[in-house]
């Protein structure tokens, strides 16, 4: 499918708020505008002061209409993963006519499928945020992946719904409404980030994602492609610079300052030499600090963080995947955090950067991830989505196709693009057992009835 067009992305973060125009052609997402401006309205990942956040989102979206030349109209809005709850769902229809015939599926039928998927007993403060559709049944037919041009007389769809509080649905879709801004899509977080920064093969046999950011830090298990578990622990970079500014007894500003420039993530790779000027609250004068003190600092609240994660990640059996820890976010850049991490999860551990030019660091990856989701969804998707959003009240993902985009696209009609790749094949099959299906096994377990 031709999913050519024009994607914003927002990230409305507890430290910064990032906007990331991108536009898709000949399977190549080219990013051409940013903004980042510091945060102000959010505690923790969620949102306390709306007027606040709207006049943040207002400048980082002035930023990245600058950078561009284009003007944004819609954005696609991660949400975060505080209290995200997982669970199976399934819906099951009649698409034969009125002498029980097999009939083809359409859209249509996919649509109503997947409202039949959609009726659940949910508590009046939870809503659907997505569903991702694991398999369809046409008349006992299972492990259909699209089956729209096929016939039948019984349609079934199995998959993995999301919900969320509506609180922050709500007051997430309020500030980009204010803002002068039409929400296009949203996306759960964490399933935005794995799809940027995960291979193939993590996603298919499972790995861990864990963003540090500044307000708070999320872990989300993967596996079979499918987001199967998150934990939100309400510590982050801010906490961090908070602990430095205490000990040392010197402002967040300053505290913030030296965790940049002079921080590290374990204290045994720090010098016991090195020293830099402290400026102390109510002394004119300096205080000496060795870069080994600050580290041990840094690192104290560190541990504390990867130690409740892994806790929460051992009791679901997460840490056996193959895939081991992905670190990204504002504070993966901190030297020495991989290896610490490994030491306290036991796992391998890599940092994720992306390759786009002048967005080479962490903690850009939500945000990039989003436009990148979204514009790789296939059709089936799409449909799914789109009968979420309807139910949201968000537009369909292919409605922004401005003269803009087109124009653009025109441009750019005769230049030599190379095909999208995946990042790595599926493995065979028969490589797929023994170890890997009991892995298989324990993260379909995290649905299983107690």
């Amino acid at each position: 499918m031709d999913n050519s067009g024009l994607y914003v992305g927002l990230d409305i973060g507890t430290t910064s708020i990032k906007v990331i125009i991108a536009e898709y052609v000949k399977g190549q997402l080219n990013i051409i505008g940013s903004g980042n401006t510091l945060s102000a309205g959010l505690n923790r990942g969620v949102i306390v002061d709306i007027d606040q956040v709207v006049y943040a989102i207002k400048d980082a979206v002035k930023q990245a209409e600058d950078k561009a030349g284009v003007d944004i109209t819609d954005v696609i809005v991660g949400l975060p993963a505080n209290m995200l709850q997982i669970e199976k769902c399934q819906g099951m229809i009649s698409i034969g006519d009125d002498a029980n015939r097999a009939k083809e599926i359409t859209d249509e039928d996919v649509q109503r499928v997947t409202e039949a998927a959609l009726v659940q007993n949910l508590p009046p403060e939870r809503d659907v945020i997505d569903i991702a559709p694991d398999e369809f049944v046409v008349d006992d037919f299972e492990g259909i992946r699209d089956p729209r041009g096929m016939v039948g007389v019984r349609l079934e769809m199995k998959g993995v719904m999301y919900t969320g509080p509506k609180t922050i649905l709500y007051n997430t879709k309020k500030c980009v409404e204010r803002a002068g801004l039409r929400v296009q899509e949203i996306v759960v977080a964490p399933i935005a980030t794995a799809q940027l920064a995960l291979d193939e093969g993590e996603k298919d046999f499972g790995a861990i994602v864990i963003d540090l950011g500044g307000g708070q830090t999320t872990a989300a298990v993967v596996h079979d492609h499918k987001l199967k578990y998150t934990y939100v622990d309400q510590e982050g970079g801010d906490f961090v610079t908070r602990d430095i500014s205490v000990v040392l007894n010197t402002s967040v500003e300053n505290a913030e300052s030296l965790k940049r420039n002079y921080g590290l993530a374990l204290a045994s790779g720090a010098s016991s030499e090195e020293t830099f000027a402290v400026q102390v609250v109510g002394k004119q004068e300096p205080r000496m600090v060795t870069e080994e003190f600050l580290a041990q600092i840094i690192q104290a609240r560190l541990e504390q963080i990867f130690g409740k994660i892994a806790q929460a990640l051992g009791k679901v059996g997460a840490l056996d995947l193959p895939g081991g820890i992905i670190l990204t976010g504002g504070m993966a850049d901190l030297p020495g955090i991989a290896e610490l991490a490994e030491e306290i999860f036991g796992v391998n551990v890599r940092i994720f950067r992306s390759n786009e030019m002048g967005l080479r660091i962490p903690s850009y990856t939500q945000v990039l991830g989003l436009v990148t989701y979204v514009a790789l969804q296939n059709e089936v998707a799409l449909v799914v989505k789109h009968t979420i959003d309807k139910k949201l009240g968000t537009s369909n993902v292919n409605a922004y196709k401005n003269e803009q985009v087109k124009d653009r696209q025109a441009e750019v009609q005769s230049e030599e693009l190379d095909d999208y790749e995946e990042a790595a094949d599926y493995p065979n099959e028969e490589k797929k057992g023994g170890f890997f299906s009991k892995i298989k096994n324990m993260m379909a377990g995290l649905f299983d009835e107690d």
